[in-house]
């Protein structure tokens, strides 16, 4: 009798592949319901904080991930929790209730200034090399001939008001492109003046100043405007907001985290720069 494909009467390979694939295919999605519960799991309660039960079966066992460039070896089963002390309120006891912020929300890093806790380490290329370093430590970059350069030239916040002046670019050395304008501005230094102020009136602040220091600007936020008067806008912050802006801890260098922050600070602008951006238009 020539083989037909059954092992037994009514089991052919057809069913049995079917079956197969069934059961691998159950257990692909089980397998990747586990895996991404590495991040954001276990929930947590939206007015106690308290964990959610997160069933026997569906969190992940610890695993061992290998960091490149010899930055050691990171063990974990889930995403760390998120402990910071935010400066918002709940407007309401219920779940899913807005929360408005009770300080500077573009420093307290709240609302669309928020920024999460990545690594204080600088991203690095493929080489190793700072992923995100300044024209002046990345020899072989130059701004286009047809392009205007914006180095040497003043940046102005929404408020019309020039808040510094751009002194280098940062190239991202994997995507070869500009990511942010490196801008010097300056540090005031305030003090109180209390001379020739007459008897039972409060002394008065004054500022000074005193130096300066440099602030990175995300592009995406820039315009850069040639011709006859070349300059570059930001309308994302004011002029103060902008001297304000988070710095990075290192000249040559900026790490994941302070890249977060700084987004953060310039996005939250958006909505926080000015009084009436938070208010609706209706």
């Amino acid at each position: 009798m020539i083989f037909g494909g059954e092992f037994v009467a009514g089991i052919d390979l057809v069913d049995v592949s079917l079956w197969l694939f069934t059961l691998f295919f159950v257990g692909l999605i089980f397998y990747l319901r586990k895996e991404d519960r590495r991040e954001g799991y276990p929930l947590e309660s939206d007015t106690t904080g308290r964990h959610e039960p997160s069933g026997v079966f569906w969190m992940p066992k610890k695993k061992s991930y290998n960091l490149p460039h010899g930055r050691g070896e990171l063990t974990m089963a889930s995403g760390p929790r998120d402990e910071r002390d935010h400066a918002i309120r709940r407007t309401a006891v219920w779940p899913g209730a807005p929360y408005v912020p009770t300080g500077d929300p573009m420093q307290d890093g709240v609302g669309p200034a928020s920024y999460a806790n990545r690594q204080d380490v600088p991203d690095l290329t493929m080489e190793g090399l700072p992923r995100i370093a300044p024209y002046r430590a990345s020899p072989g970059y130059e701004v286009a001939k047809q392009d205007q350069d914006p180095r040497g030239l003043d940046i102005v916040g929404l408020d019309k008001v020039v808040a510094g002046k751009v002194v280098d670019l940062w190239v991202d050395r994997s995507e070869a492109m500009i990511r942010y304008l490196e801008v010097e501005v300056p540090v005031a230094a305030v003090a109180v003046v209390t001379e020739s102020r007459p008897v039972g009136e409060d002394p008065v602040a004054a500022a000074a100043v005193v130096g300066t220091t440099r602030v990175l600007v995300p592009m995406p936020f820039v315009k850069v405007h040639g011709g006859l008067n070349p300059k570059v806008t930001v309308e994302a912050v004011t002029a103060e907001q902008l001297q304000a802006a988070p710095r990075t801890a290192e000249e040559l260098t900026v790490t994941r985290l302070e890249e977060d922050r700084i987004s953060g600070y310039f996005g939250g602008g958006k909505l926080y720069a000015t009084a009436a951006r938070s208010e609706p238009w209706l």
